[in-house]
């Protein structure tokens, strides 16, 4: 499990451990936050292609798909 902190999960850098695409390193560029304030999403943008992608920020933390910073 990668330890995530909410609070800068904001320009955090993650490598993905099986890359597609050519699409190996990722950058958060925006947090998507609930009524609550709580963040329920993150977009990932990939630094290769730009392609962004939506996850649930809390999918950062299962380390058999994601590390942390590049690799």
């Amino acid at each position: 499990m990668n330890p995530v902190n909410p609070k800068k999960l904001q320009n955090s850098k993650w490598t993905a451990v099986e890359p597609a695409n050519f699409e190996k390193h990722f950058l958060v560029v925006e947090v998507q936050h609930d009524l609550a304030g709580l963040p329920s999403q993150c977009v990932l943008e990939a630094v290769y292609s730009g392609r962004e992608t939506r996850l649930a920020w809390r999918d950062l933390a299962n380390s058999d798909r994601w590390q942390i910073g590049w690799q």
